[in-house]
């Protein structure tokens, strides 16, 4: 019979520690192998998706740029729009306003020579309205008494 000396038990040992330490990292190998291919997956699926999402997003600010741009147009042909209303505005009130100032001052003024022509002819005198039912307010009752 063959006894195991202290020599071959320590080689044995050394032989399973290596074999499990070699056996624990295949297993992990394995294990980041499969989250890199996964990680690898996903970014490839997440690419495949942004892509088209880059596109649409660039295209919707190039639109929204042309957007801008026109109502930029807008807003400068309006402000022309007012300054020349304003401009005619200001033309017509100077080009009409003294004239018909004039006219009015003068149907004003001939208004008020007919009216004193009218003075010469007795005034007639205001009709008077009597509302049945009401009474005359204190203030108009004693003015009446006084006259």
């Amino acid at each position: 019979m063959h006894t195991v000396s202290g020599g071959e038990v320590a080689g044995i040992l050394v032989a399973v520690f290596w074999a499990i330490l070699v056996s624990f990292l295949a297993v992990a190998l394995a294990r980041l192998a499969q989250t890199l291919r996964a990680t690898t997956k996903l970014v490839a699926d997440v690419t495949d998706q942004a892509v088209p999402l880059l596109a649409d997003a660039s295209t919707a600010v190039r639109s929204a740029q042309t957007q801008i741009d026109r109502v930029d147009a807008i807003a400068s042909d309006v402000q022309e729009v007012t300054s020349n209303a304003s401009a005619l505005s200001t033309t017509v009130a100077s080009t009409f306003g003294g004239p018909l100032v004039k006219v009015a001052a003068f149907g004003y003024g001939v208004r008020r020579a007919l009216g004193a022509r009218k003075e010469d002819v007795p005034a007639r005198e205001p009709r008077r309205t009597v509302i049945v039912g009401r009474t005359i307010p204190a203030a108009r009752r004693t003015k009446r008494k006084k006259d």
